[in-house]
């Protein structure tokens, strides 16, 4: 079965039980710079899952096109990607766990036809805030859903709200426990049977090849009212998202994605441009494949929004896909050139609102040539700093990654032919980089959708690290109960929200951005050092109560010396290297936003 009747069928199947088909939203949100791109089908109706009234009713269904970043970093296995299509079916206030769980079983195995024997489901393990979910347990059970194909998680695996577990939700959140189902594809795909993962167990969760999540079915029914409270909403909600690309593997009984209708065709036309080998023959050609199809996807999904390369924002995003691409086509490429191929994009069934294909391929070929010309550039530096020093550092390397998009494979290839490759304790310094970088990144991504940074451009940079001394000076003025409930900077304000019981006096105003402009005045140095994380936090840095940081964070300081600073925060960056580059700052207003949450809004002048 193809995608296309697999998408029709689900949109038909609940239709037909009293679901309005609504129209996917755009891929980029213009008039939200809280978040770059739409990641779910639910973000655009958080407002209605909140209680706002939706013009087509209480029982809504759609298909919405997606990215969702925290994934680059995975694409290249058999089942991740950056773009993807959510099947979506929601029900605002009206039915609950015992009809969406029931539609979606009978949806999979009547109009899908798959076995009931071969889906597995998990559900919420209960904590001190929220029982066991026995109610989604025995209706699985009642349905015919055998005990031991019934897996129970805890909050960070079967719970869903925007700030993530019932701990890290902010005050006014709203979330409540998930059920989601997993496809099995067999006992011959677990790989734990290999001695190398002889001593794992196979679970639902354990990415091993075996199991498959095809579904998420999400129960809104719970509203954060105090630091360790939640109560129960009076109106219930059901959020299911289901990835089509997964369901449409499942559907065919083939377990890499990359082998359904979506990107087969795609991928040929990449094998016979490039001339490499075919898929399935080689393991390192298929990773390197996936991510030529995945990224291009992406690519085209961006430059049909309107989206075009550059170096922030969303246009950033897209130069990296690209660039990421052109690398991987250079590893599999016979000539070993630089070079993208040109497909016909219309089969990747994405509505190419604003570029023909013709004009996206020129797009492609256009920033494949100007990343041509950085990779020279970064390659002369390269040679220059062998020539200057005799060799390369971790640290070089990392940097040429960051800023020229050098893979260590390239790097090494080079310092390979000149006699000077990097020693396995530099490359296992520079992947521990990577790492870190990773789970930076993913931070980051997480953070955009929350609220984070629009991008790094100079604004936004200087007012993320006015923001640090805006939440030090306040903690100075008001108490040290003052601490991070969210924040969104874009290149014209910080928007900052904090615990606070009540709106700030005329005079705490002023006294809060007297300090801040002061401290700027002072010309302060703004250094950080990378720590082991059980020792920055016994230094008393400032950070998110259950945030998900590394083994190694970054502590940012501003200050002479790390003792003595004004300002001690975990954070991942980037900063200005003093306090002066910010320039002058004014808190333009604030609000209450809900119960002990105040909002100030920071800018430039």
């Amino acid at each position: 079965m193809k995608a296309k009747e697999v998408r029709e069928r689900y949109l038909k199947f609940f239709e037909k039980r009293g679901h309005v088909r609504i129209e996917p939203a755009p891929l980029v949100l213009k008039d939200d710079p809280t978040t770059l791109f739409t990641s779910a089908g639910m973000q655009p109706l958080i407002p209605f899952l909140l209680g706002k009234r939706h013009p087509n009713g209480k029982r809504l269904v759609d298909s919405q096109p997606s990215i969702r970043l925290q994934d680059i970093e995975e694409v290249g296995d058999n089942r991740h990607t950056t773009f993807f299509e959510m099947l979506g079916n929601w029900s605002l206030g009206d039915y609950f766990k015992n009809e969406q769980l029931s539609w979606f079983l009978e949806f999979l195995t009547t109009e899908l036809n798959l076995s009931k024997e071969r889906l597995w489901v998990s559900v919420f393990e209960g904590d001190s805030q929220v029982p066991k979910d026995e109610e989604a347990v025995k209706i699985w059970l009642d349905l015919g859903i055998a005990s031991e194909r019934i897996g129970y998680y805890d909050a960070k695996k079967n719970w869903w709200s925007i700030g993530g577990t019932p701990k890290e939700m902010p005050i006014g959140d709203i979330g409540g426990p998930d059920s989601e189902v997993f496809y099995d594809f067999g006992e011959e795909k677990e790989m734990h049977k290999n001695s190398l993962f002889a001593k794992e167990t196979c679970h639902m969760n354990c990415d091993c090849g075996r199991f498959l999540e095809i579904g998420n079915c999400v129960f809104i029914q719970y509203k954060k009212v105090g630091d360790d409270k939640l109560e129960e909403l009076p109106n219930k909600n059901v959020d299911f998202g289901g990835g089509l690309e997964r369901i449409v593997a499942a559907v065919n009984n083939e377990h890499d994605i990359f082998k359904t209708d979506l990107f087969s065709s795609a991928i040929g036309e990449i094998v016979s441009s490039l001339e490499c080998e075919d898929y399935g023959s080689d393991e390192q050609t298929d990773k390197s494949l996936r991510i030529i199809v995945d990224h291009l996807r992406a690519s085209c999904a961006l430059i049909s929004s309107g989206i075009l390369p550059g170096n922030k924002g969303q246009s950033y995003i897209l130069r990296r896909l690209l660039r990421r691409a052109v690398l991987h086509s250079r590893f599999i490429n016979r000539s070993g050139k630089l070079e993208l191929p040109k497909i016909d994009f219309s089969i990747y069934e994405i509505p190419l609102r604003f570029k023909s294909v013709d004009e996206i391929n020129g797009i492609v070929q256009e920033e494949t040539q100007k990343f041509a010309k950085a990779l020279e550039s970064g390659m002369k530096k390269l040679t220059d700093e062998i020539a200057k020093k005799g060799k390369v550092s971790s640290f070089f390397a990392f940097d040429l990654y960051q800023t020229h998009g050098f893979p260590i494979e390239v790097t090494q290839e080079a310092l390979t032919k000149q006699g000077k490759p990097l020693t396995k304790s530099e490359i296992a310094d520079f992947q521990n980089k990577i790492q870190l970088h990773k789970k930076e990144s993913q931070t980051a991504g997480m953070a955009i959708f929350k609220g984070g940074l629009a991008d790094h451009s100079q604004e936004v940079i200087r007012l993320h690290t006015a923001t640090h001394l805006l939440q030090a000076s306040l903690r100075k003025v008001l108490g040290d109960h003052v601490l991070q409930r969210g924040q969104n900077i874009t290149n014209e304000r910080s928007r900052f929200d904090f615990a606070h019981d009540q709106k700030l006096t005329e005079e705490e105003l002023l006294t809060v951005e007297k300090m801040i402009n002061e401290k700027i005045d002072d010309g302060i140095p703004v250094k950080h050092k990378l720590m082991k994380k059980k020792d920055a936090e016994k230094t008393g840095a400032i950070h998110l109560f259950g945030e998900k940081y590394g083994e190694e964070v970054n502590v940012y300081y501003v200050g002479e010396n790390f003792i003595s600073a004004f300002s001690l925060e975990f954070c991942g960056g980037p900063h200005v290297a003093n306090t002066k580059d910010i320039g002058h700052v004014r808190i333009k207003k604030q609000d209450k936003i809900g119960a002990g949450i105040i909002r100030v809004y920071l800018e430039l002048i």
